[in-house]
C-alpha cells in the first residue's frame, strides 16, 4: 500500500492564490483535474523525481471552509541546503516561514509554512550524519 493524494481544505474561488503557494511557492507542477472532478473547483498539484509521482496534494472547495488547526501535508526534501533555499523561496513569495520547530523531530529538520488559507505545511530534511 502507499499514499496517493493528500487533500487540503481551499474556499471557494481560491485557486489562484493556491497556485501563487502551491506552484509559484512551494515549487509543485499543478495537473489537471479528470473532467469528472473539475466542475467541483480546486486545484491538483504534484511532486515528480524524474517522470515518478513522488507527492500529491489536492485543493478541495470547502463550503464553509475553516483551516485544518493541526493536520498538514508534510514534504521531504533532499537536504538541508534544498530545505534552506524552498524556505527563503516561500519567504520571498510573502508566505510565512517558521523555523521554531527545526530541531524538534528527532532525524529530520524543519520548518512550518502557511498556505494563503492558514493550512500548515511542514517541509523537512532528513539529518546527515
Amino acid at each position: 500500500m502507499r499514499l496517493h493524494h493528500v487533500q487540503v481544505s481551499i474556499p471557494k474561488g481560491g485557486e489562484d492564490q493556491a497556485r501563487s503557494f502551491y506552484g509559484d511557492a512551494l515549487g509543485l507542477t499543478e495537473v489537471p483535474k479528470p473532467p469528472s472532478l473539475a466542475g467541483r473547483g480546486g486545484c491538483w498539484f504534484r511532486a515528480f523525481d524524474g517522470e515518478t509521482v513522488v507527492a500529491e496534494i489536492h485543493l478541495g472547495v470547502d463550503s464553509p471552509f475553516v483551516p485544518a488547526k493541526k493536520a498538514h501535508p508534510a514534504l521531504v526534501t533532499g537536504s538541508a541546503e534544498e530545505l534552506e533555499a524552498l524556505g527563503a523561496r516561500i519567504e520571498s513569495a510573502g508566505f510565512d516561514v517558521s523555523w521554531e520547530e527545526r530541531h524538534t523531530f528527532e532525524g529530520y529538520e524543519r520548518f512550518h509554512c502557511r498556505d494563503p488559507f492558514n493550512n500548515r505545511v511542514e517541509v523537512l530534511s532528513p539529518l546527515t550524519s
